[in-house]
């Protein structure tokens, strides 16, 4: 069986292509919306979020023998306990990582942190949009809210948790932008108008998060772009493809495919 952290859409794509080559599979996601394309497809899933205790427990109830790393490029600390529970279980750990992008904008400025990305939010001002997801969010309200100079726009996905999240953190509803992507460029460009956005906060997540078209509605209007780095870490074995991926389950696992035979009576 491979245990595969599939939280997103191009995980969950990775997914199924290993269940058609064959293999047994448990995914792992955070929420309950992104286990329900994966259950309709008939793959078993674990949701919410896992120690690296909590793998090493999976690997050994359920006779893990590999670890498919397909976490969003953020998710850091997901990936770091991937690491270390495929490490002390002993089995190979396999890195599905989005191709990075890079953009040409003079008015672009490339950070590699949240708090660095905040700081710069603070020096320019004027309307910030967030594009960053909830998770962070707190770092740039501890910095911007408040601010008499900076109106902070935040947009995310449509749930209840990240809606809660904005309340407790004193963000406005006026300024929440709760909407699931991707969107064209023609959208984002709508979308900046409306708010009149001046500053766009993103993270370098790849083509499938639709960066690309975030940053050229901004370039088309002159809007200034922030742009975090993903996180640096040496996850050994890595690959930006789904055949490349599979070719390693099949040197390193391998299968044996299950037989039905007929009986007679």
């Amino acid at each position: 069986m491979i245990f595969v952290l599939a939280g997103t859409s191009d995980a969950r794509a990775l997914a199924l292509e290993i269940k058609k080559e064959g293999f047994d599979l448990l995914a792992s996601v955070v929420t309950e919306n992104a286990a329900v394309e994966l259950r309709e497809s008939g793959i078993p899933v674990q949701v919410g979020r896992l120690t690296d205790e909590d793998m090493v427990g999976l690997i050994d109830t359920k006779g893990i023998q590999a670890v498919v790393d397909a976490s969003h490029p953020f998710a850091e600390e997901a990936s770091k306990n991937a690491i270390k529970a495929a490490q002390t279980a002993g089995i190979p750990y396999i890195r599905y990582e989005r191709e990075s992008q890079t953009f040409q904008y003079d008015n672009m400025t490339v950070v590699e942190s949240y708090e660095e990305a905040a700081e710069l939010a603070l020096a320019k001002k004027g309307v910030v949009m967030l594009t960053t997801g909830s998770k962070t969010l707190q770092i740039f309200t501890e910095k911007l809210l408040g601010n008499p100079d900076i109106r902070l726009i935040a947009r995310m996905l449509p749930r209840v948790d990240n809606m809660e999240k904005c309340e407790q953190l004193g963000l406005p509803q006026k300024n929440i932008v709760a909407i699931q992507g991707p969107f064209s460029k023609e959208f984002d460009e709508s979308l900046y108008k409306q708010y009149g956005v001046t500053l766009m906060v993103t993270k370098e997540s790849g083509k499938v998060g639709s960066v690309d078209e975030k940053v050229e509605a901004a370039k088309e209007l002159g809007i200034d772009v922030i742009l975090i780095g993903r996180p640096k870490l040496n996850y050994g074995t890595v690959y930006a493809h789904f055949t490349d991926v599979i070719a390693e389950l099949h040197k390193k696992v391998g299968f044996t495919p299950t037989v039905t035979t007929e009986q007679s009576f």
